[in-house]
């Protein structure tokens, strides 16, 4: 999938979906990992991808937080501060 296409389906999935997927991601990282310590890595290049791919869903899961934070802090009504 390309760089393009993977950050556009990053923005229609849920919270859980992206946690999801960060998930699977680390998971098949963590895969390549031990392929790679015992030599049998045939694509060295896709850790760079996949460590990237990441960092991506971490950003968007993230704003999604933030945003769902400031809708449920919007909702809320503030306290009047009382001056001396």
């Amino acid at each position: 999938m390309k760089t393009s296409e993977f950050k556009k389906s990053l923005k229609d999935k849920t919270l859980v979906e992206l946690a999801a997927l960060s998930r699977d991601l680390r998971q098949e990282l963590f895969n390549l990992r031990l392929q790679q310590a015992s030599s049998q890595l045939e694509k060295p290049a896709r850790l760079r991808t996949l460590r990237r791919e990441i960092a991506r869903v971490e950003t968007a899961l993230t704003a999604l937080k933030k945003k769902a934070a400031s809708r449920s802090g919007a909702l809320k009504t503030r306290p009047a501060v009382a001056t001396a």
